[in-house]
């Protein structure tokens, strides 16, 4: 059921006039990789359940952050979470990511506003903790 929902969703993505690049991946849990505007760099992964449709983009490892520098970092990510609109910064493993998520029967529309909103917050993250990183 999770993967027609995603074949379906990756047609009707291809069909807006976005410029997304969506493919595939199947798995225990199957997941949509889309690009957003050619930002190949910060690739959102779509999973689905029941009643949501999750979206994860990964930004940065643990390696990557100067670690005299990590605990005002988190600090700052903590600050920042209310203000980035429609998503928030998490952990998986080592890996940094901001995510979102949305209804399972979401319009397109929205659909297709949480992707950019993403993707535009995955820049604006990036720039603002440059100064923690190695």
């Amino acid at each position: 059921m999770a993967t027609t929902y995603l074949k379906d969703l990756a047609i009707r993505l291809a069909e807006t006039p976005d410029n997304f690049d969506c493919q595939l991946i199947p798995g225990d849990v199957d997941v949509l990789q889309v690009v957003v505007d050619d930002l190949e760099e910060f690739p959102i992964y779509m999973s689905v359940s029941d009643t949501q449709v999750l979206f994860i983009t990964y930004l940065w490892t643990e390696a990557d952050v100067n670690p005299e520098q990590r605990t005002t970092m988190l600090e700052a990510m903590l600050d920042m979470n209310i203000p980035i609109p429609l998503s928030a910064f998490s952990r998986i493993g080592d890996r940094y990511v901001l995510f979102g998520a949305a209804r399972r029967d979401s319009s397109l529309d929205a659909i297709v506003t949480e992707l950019h909103t993403l993707a535009e917050n995955a820049l604006d993250a990036l720039e603002a903790m440059q100064e923690f990183f190695l």
